[in-house]
């Protein structure tokens, strides 16, 4: 139950903006084609940025004990590629939320979940988003 109302808290002051913008860049790089690789994660994190408590972004090498396409090389490249494109918009868009969230002691834990998807937005590509309980 109080997953659910951080949830709805965090969706009324400021998820609701940062998952459409993150739906946004999926758009965009779904648009041009070649950006299709991008844009499955840009989805993937939009919701995760709409509804973030009882979730959590681990790396996939993490979490499956084994690197992938997206955790090797062509992933850093797929993450400079996406940083100089969309990542470091994103980012300002989540750190400018979290410096509004530390404005007020109910908004500290909302500011500190902006503060991670700011992370997650310089650098998805091999990221996934599990279930807190999956994680451990």
């Amino acid at each position: 139950m109080l997953r659910f109302l951080a949830n709805v808290i965090w969706f009324v002051c400021g998820g609701l903006l940062m998952g459409l913008g993150w739906w946004l860049a999926g758009l965009v790089a779904a648009i041009t084609i070649v950006g299709l690789p991008w844009a499955r994660a840009c989805f993937v994190i939009g919701n995760f940025s709409f509804w973030p408590f009882g979730q959590e972004a681990v790396s996939r090498r993490e979490l499956r004990g084994r690197g992938d396409l997206g955790t090797g090389p062509l992933g850093l490249v797929g993450n400079v590629i996406w940083f100089v494109l969309a990542g470091w918009w994103l980012a300002i868009g989540h750190l400018s939320s979290a410096l509004a969230c530390f404005v007020t002691i109910i908004g500290i834990p909302f500011g500190i979940q902006h503060l991670k998807l700011a992370l997650i937005a310089l650098a998805p590509v091999g990221m996934a988003v599990v279930p807190l309980e999956s994680s451990r």
